[in-house]
């Protein structure tokens, strides 16, 4: 007889405690095989597709798209060994529970752990049909499973069918301005319908409420979540002005040499080196000698920790918003590797495929906000980490040169650091040494 297991949210990440259901990626009735991912959500650090630990049918789903579970809350449930739902599905004695548990233990997730959950309690499943009844939750603190989401109401005018949208939030922003989503087309993969075709919809001129004639009328505006990412984000940098004494300080720099040597570089063939990989390799030499500005502050223990390890996170902009993915060791690495290395995590971050192992951990980040076509910034220390180095775009401007007005390329260079790790003369260092790597790479050479 098959025997019902029960998948809960695992822990998906240091300081994780929920997650929202973004896009079931199987419903009731349908055969799964372990590590078969089942359902997607969303964290306040990445999109995440959830696997399953167990092979089987599944019996039953908790949540809808869009609801929030806390960690520990059953996802679904599944006949392990069934090839079909059975006409009834019932949890073996206590005693018959070890004996198949370890013949049928599942594979652990890779970064959940083992699963130490017990099979569900008795239930009856009914046959799949075009209808599916909703199985009695396996214990009154969990959420009500549902056999499947309810579909929004369909307007006359429109043919039914369902609707690709990527994130709830979307849904959300169209249902609060009477978009409807089935008239709009996606300009996502594969028709997804992405926040900018809502948007997009609303600029519309049809789109455009009346407004009447007469006294003011007040209006409520667009009221976006505080939460997921964009949640995380806010917590993140509220937490940094809060806690860390901060200060910025910023230099200009005549770039030209360095835009020549990776010319040069890149002229010999092999995989191309990024600018901010080599901005990344003056970093980690940097580093190296002011190791001050590579450290956290210990509030409880009155302690400053300074880390043996360079974790570089570098700024990265996605349809959802502004992730840090972590380059670990980045001390180590070479132009070469560390250009491979952002390559393949900024891929990751704009399919929304990022681990949150890959979002967390970092010791100092890098920001290129050039790429914004903006000359500097003051940076916000990313909390718990001790320092930011902000570079700007990189132009032609007139420049004094060997005594010589000439034209050069420039870049300014922003360091924000926290004041309670080093003084002004530390960060100043650090941040013309960095100037002087840009404006001669040969100073590098003493170095690799």
């Amino acid at each position: 007889m098959p025997q019902v297991m029960e998948f809960k949210l695992p822990d998906l990440g240091e300081g994780l405690t929920e997650a929202e259901i973004v896009r079931w990626l199987v419903a009731v009735g349908d055969v799964v095989a372990i590590d078969q991912p089942v359902v997607e959500v969303e964290t306040a650090k990445a999109m995440v597709e959830v696997p399953c630990p167990y092979g089987g049918v599944v019996t039953a789903r908790f949540g809808e798209e869009g609801q929030e579970l806390p960690v520990g809350a059953p996802l679904i449930t599944v006949a392990v060994g069934a090839q079909s739902v059975p006409e009834a599905a019932e949890a073996p004695a206590a005693g018959a529970a070890e004996a198949e548990g370890a013949a049928a233990a599942p594979r652990p997730l890779i970064g959940y752990g083992s699963d130490h959950s017990r099979p569900a309690r008795r239930r009856r499943v009914r046959p799949v049909t075009a209808a599916v009844s909703a199985p009695v939750a396996p214990a009154a603190a969990a959420p009500a499973p549902v056999a499947a989401p309810a579909p929004a109401p369909v307007p006359v005018a429109v043919p039914a069918g369902p609707v690709p949208v990527i994130s709830p939030l979307v849904r959300k922003l169209a249902k609060d301005n009477g978009v409807d989503l089935r008239a709009l087309h996606g300009s996502g993969p594969e028709g997804l319908i992405l926040r900018a075709d809502v948007e997009a919809a609303l600029r519309a001129p049809e789109a455009a409420p009346a407004v009447p004639a007469g006294p003011a009328v007040a209006v409520q505006g667009e009221r976006i979540p505080l939460k997921g990412l964009r949640g995380a984000v806010a917590e993140k940098l509220s937490r940094s002005r809060r806690e860390i004494p901060d200060a910025t300080c910023w230099v200009d720099a005549d770039a030209t040499e360095l835009m020549a040597a990776r010319a040069a570089m890149n002229a010999v063939g092999g995989p191309k080196i990024s600018v901010l990989a080599l901005l990344a390799r003056i970093c980690m030499a940097a580093l190296a000698r002011y190791p001050e500005l590579n450290s956290t502050v210990d509030l409880a223990a009155k302690e400053i920790v300074r880390l043996p390890s360079v974790h570089l996170g570098f700024a990265a902009q996605t349809e959802r918003g502004l992730v840090v993915p972590v380059v670990r060791d980045a001390q180590g690495m070479n132009p070469e590797s560390l250009s491979a290395e952002f390559a393949r995590l900024t891929e990751l971050a704009r399919s929304g495929k990022l681990a949150p192992s890959d979002l967390t951990g970092g010791t100092f980040t890098l920001n290129n906000y050039g790429v914004f076509g903006v000359d500097g910034s003051t940076p916000i220390v990313n909390h718990p980490e001790a320092a930011m180095l902000g570079v700007g775009r990189i132009i032609d401007k007139p420049w004094v040169h060997e005594g010589q007005l000439a034209v050069r390329k420039v870049v300014q260079l922003s360091l924000t650091f926290d004041h309670r790790v080093c003084d002004g003369g530390t960060a100043g260092g650090f941040l013309r040494y960095v100037a002087d790597c840009v404006e001669s790479p040969a100073v590098l050479l003493r170095t690799l």
